[in-house]
């Protein structure tokens, strides 16, 4: 049983700024795709970040320029930082990981998943 823990969440106002964290097995970390999903009342879960190894492969084209992913794997842990946060940003967030292939327009098909961490963005 692969456990992803994910910490962070919170409310921030608009223009804040939100740091999530991801631990996982540390052969996860290392070899399966390891991304970021959101979602939101009412929407389907999209991906947000993903990263395979050290190639960040996606960032949603609506949080670029203000969401990084990373990890360090001598922690064994999954980062997003999230600046410039907008109300829009508003959802559930969610660490997963999947061995490679890995298609982020279908979380249905990821392996491994957390339990979510909130984000509320005010205005």
């Amino acid at each position: 049983q692969v456990q992803l823990m994910e910490s962070g969440g919170g409310s921030v106002q608009a223009g804040g700024s939100l740091r999530l964290s991801c631990t996982a097995p540390q052969h996860i970390v290392k070899s399966a795709c390891m991304g970021w999903f959101r979602q939101a009342p009412g929407k389907e879960r999209e991906g947000v970040a993903v990263r395979t190894g050290d190639i960040i492969t996606y960032y949603a084209d609506s949080v670029k320029g203000r969401f990084t992913i990373s990890q360090e794997n001598a922690e064994n842990t999954m980062y997003l930082q999230m600046n410039s946060l907008k109300p829009e940003d508003t959802g559930m967030y969610f660490c997963a990981a999947d061995p490679p292939p890995c298609r982020v327009g279908e979380p249905a098909t990821w392996d491994y998943w957390g339990q979510g961490t909130q984000v509320t963005v005010a205005s």
